[in-house]
């Protein structure tokens, strides 16, 4: 019953209203949590970045950097920007995890820094991209901001059209130029970009591993296999179908796009965001599928 009451909440309380009690909530868990887990190990950095683009596993990222056993072994407690005055572009305070940053790279550099750090971009094959924006927006997505048009819009469309509709969507909201200005950026010592489909597959914990050394946190490997455990797609699928919540996780599986784009598709995708997959790495059309 509380979960339904706060899923619902949620989902249907005002903007305002709702990133007020999220910061609330946030600062509460984090209060708690620097008096109850005792940090064993600390970051070597101020702060820690995590930027991306929507739809490459954010809220999955987000989910573990505020877990304890990653606090025990980093100092750093989770901080969501969009949650506190300036949002994204302003600066992050010292000993916290700055999460689900959706910022161009030029956008990033550009905000005060406390000190030193490490930032990580989460990239995706942004034509999984649109496939899952697709259904999220029309599915499943909390109806916050736009959403709540965009998915009447999407539902009163055929599939064919709808993905036209998410390829304009991104493209007018700068997601695929924030993709390519990271790909693009100056090599650095500060930021390093990891492959969502990397991090979750078969090379899961070699790659999360991988990634939370860039950040400073040396996680004993077998705290990170029960942080993955804890938060592995069976674990969320499952947390998803319990009654009375209300979730737009969704896993798709790599290169999905290739079911669902069509000729027409493919050239209002190509006219959006020119040659960005192939510039991350990504197989183009005629290309096979990279193997894992």
């Amino acid at each position: 019953m509380i979960n339904r009451a706060v899923e619902f909440a949620k989902h249907n309380t005002p903007n305002s209203m709702r990133v007020a009690a999220r910061r609330a909530q946030l600062e509460a868990r984090n209060a708690r949590m620097r008096l109850t887990v005792p940090v064993v190990e600390r970051s070597a950095f101020d702060n820690i970045f995590h930027c991306t683009v929507r739809k490459t596993g954010s809220q999955w990222i987000k989910a573990l950097f505020s877990d304890p056993a990653v606090y025990r072994h980093c100092g750093l407690l989770p901080y969501d920007p969009r949650f506190y005055s300036g949002g994204v572009t302003a600066p992050v305070p010292p000993g916290r995890t700055g999460l689900a940053i959706f910022l161009s790279h030029k956008r990033f550099e550009a905000i005060p820094k406390a000190g030193t750090y490490r930032a990580f971009f989460v990239i995706r094959d942004p034509r999984d991209v649109v496939v899952s924006s697709y259904f999220s927006l029309r599915n499943s997505h909390a109806p916050m901001g736009d959403i709540p048009q965009a998915r009447r819009a999407l539902q009163e469309k055929p599939k064919k059209e709808g993905m036209l509709y998410v390829i304009d969507r991104l493209r007018d909201k700068k997601q695929f130029g924030q993709m390519r200005s990271w790909a693009v950026a100056p090599a650095a010592e500060t930021f390093r970009l990891f492959r969502y489909e990397e991090l979750t597959g078969e090379r899961q914990a070699e790659e999360m591993d991988r990634l939370m050394r860039h950040c400073g946190i040396n996680l004993p490997s077998a705290e990170l296999e029960a942080l993955l455990a804890r938060y592995s797609f069976t674990r969320m699928k499952k947390d998803r179908e319990t009654p009375g919540r209300i979730s737009h996780y969704r896993k798709g599986a790599a290169g999905d796009w290739r079911n669902h784009f069509d000729d027409d598709i493919y050239a209002a995708y190509t006219a959006a965001a020119g040659d960005l997959a192939e510039l991350l790495g990504y197989p183009a059309r005629d290309q096979e599928p990279a193997t894992p």
